[in-house]
């Protein structure tokens, strides 16, 4: 009988090991992928990919028990030579082979070439054959920056006391209403994929007080734009006892501090092949939806058309000024209307044709949603009422105010859309692993 006490230790080498250990001169092996061959004749480069990055080896006939010929790009291989120091080499390390077990071999060439720095081929290209084009160094750096934004979220979060909750995202009614809602059969029961985990993220601020979540949300939209999913990945959280919308804008103002921290400390190659130059978050300015409407319209000389909603050309026009007057990227639009705002935002008491709630726009585009939910049960319901809205499939939801709710708010980041404007894209799906859309269920 065996036992299994933990991780097995392996006598191969990762490319952070070779660089910070003492291995110069030692014989060494290394596991990867060949991600390309350049044979110079009496030598040849063969650079492996792994995880942390590429890897130069270097073979000669006489020193390798090998046949080069034998050896092909994408191929899974073992590799054992002497370490040694190399200025031109990726890391400063290379190592010069003794010899090389194949360990898998591919049956047919690629379709694109992966191991160019850019690949030149189009999006839909690129999509349709996503598990071979992420091989490509530059695209798959930007799901690392993907995963330096969720680390800084989650551990921002975890330091303030959150819990990370794991909510359904089968219900039976969405939580943002509207016609943009997924429906399925369920056992015979009508039931919705989750627009947003909004009421169960705000369910559990009556048990743990602050919660987070990160998930998919969907979202029926026939919109075939740059910007817009089907569905995506949704960084959520919700806090209670708030004194007001503030301390929710205050809080993403630490998230957003924590992520460009986390890249700059954990993702500095990644940020270097994808020349990403991080944005300033020491403070974010906040303006009034009117006010900000009123201040594009005056500088740019552009008619406001549309009193009660952001158009993109508006949310470009917001974000150009405040970083003309203020060299900020980002900017925290507040008090939107109540008619384009859910039932639960909490209508300013001011003025009730406006929420206590915000947009975050990053260089033009939003990506976040947040604000003050109503915690009282009765004015829950009135809101309810005043909107012609029953509270069919929402009976847990309404039974937690029935019992007592503290003053809460939280907010939605979108994670595709955060990342595309960091790494400079122009459409969301460059930055979604697998992008659904009105034409996409493959791969």
């Amino acid at each position: 009988m065996k036992f299994l006490t933990g991780v097995n230790k392996k006598e191969t080498l990762e490319i952070s090991q070779l660089i910070t250990g003492d291995y110069t001169g030692k014989t060494v092996k290394v596991n990867g992928t060949v991600h390309s061959i350049r044979d110079m004749g009496t030598i040849a480069f063969i650079v492996l990919r792994k995880r942390e990055g590429l890897l130069q080896c270097v073979y000669e006939e006489t020193a390798a028990d090998f046949d080069l010929k034998q050896l092909k790009e994408e191929a899974a291989v073992s590799v054992e030579g002497t370490a040694a120091e190399s200025a031109k080499a990726p890391g400063g390390v290379e190592i010069r082979l003794t010899g090389i077990t194949v360990l898998s071999i591919p049956s047919e060439p690629l379709p694109i070439p992966v191991s160019k720095w850019k690949m030149n081929t189009s999006l839909e290209t690129s999509l349709n054959l996503r598990p071979v084009s992420l091989r490509n160094i530059r695209e798959r750096a930007k799901f690392r920056i993907q995963e330096g934004i969720v680390k800084g979220f989650r551990n921002y979060l975890y330091e303030q006391g959150f819990t990370e909750i794991h909510t359904p995202k089968i219900g039976s009614r969405g939580a943002e209403g509207g016609a943009n809602i997924f429906k399925l059969d369920y056992f015979h029961r009508p039931a919705v994929l989750a627009q947003s985990p909004q009421f169960y993220k705000q369910m559990m601020v009556g048990v743990f007080e602050r919660v987070f979540e990160t998930g998919p949300v969907f979202r029926a939209e026939k919109h075939n734009t740059k910007r817009h999913l089907n569905e995506y990945t949704s960084l959520d959280f919700e806090m209670g006892y708030i004194d007001g919308f503030e301390d929710i804008m205050a809080m993403e103002t630490g998230v957003l501090q924590n992520i460009m921290k986390t890249l700059i400390t954990d993702y500095g190659k990644e940020l270097e092949i994808l020349r990403i130059t991080l944005p300033e978050v020491r403070q974010i300015p906040a303006v009034r939806f009117d006010e900000a409407k009123r201040l594009v319209s005056e500088k740019y000389n552009r008619p406001i058309k549309n009193p009660y909603d952001l158009e993109p050309e508006e949310e470009q026009l917001i974000g150009q000024y405040m970083k003309e007057e203020y060299d900020s990227d980002f900017v925290f639009v507040t008090h939107y209307p109540s008619k384009k705002r859910p039932f639960y935002a909490m209508d300013d008491p001011e003025d009730k044709t406006y929420t206590l709630s915000f947009d975050c726009l990053y260089k033009g585009m939003e990506i976040t949603t947040g604000g003050q939910r109503i915690h009282d049960y009765k004015m829950l319901k009135e809101k309810l009422a005043a909107r012609g809205m029953t509270e069919e499939g929402m009976e847990a939801y309404m039974m937690a105010f029935r019992h007592g709710m503290p003053p809460h708010g939280g907010l939605g980041i979108g994670l595709e859309r955060l990342t595309m404007k960091l790494a400079g894209e122009e459409n969301v799906r460059e930055t979604t692993l697998f992008p659904r859309d009105l034409g996409r269920l493959e791969p």
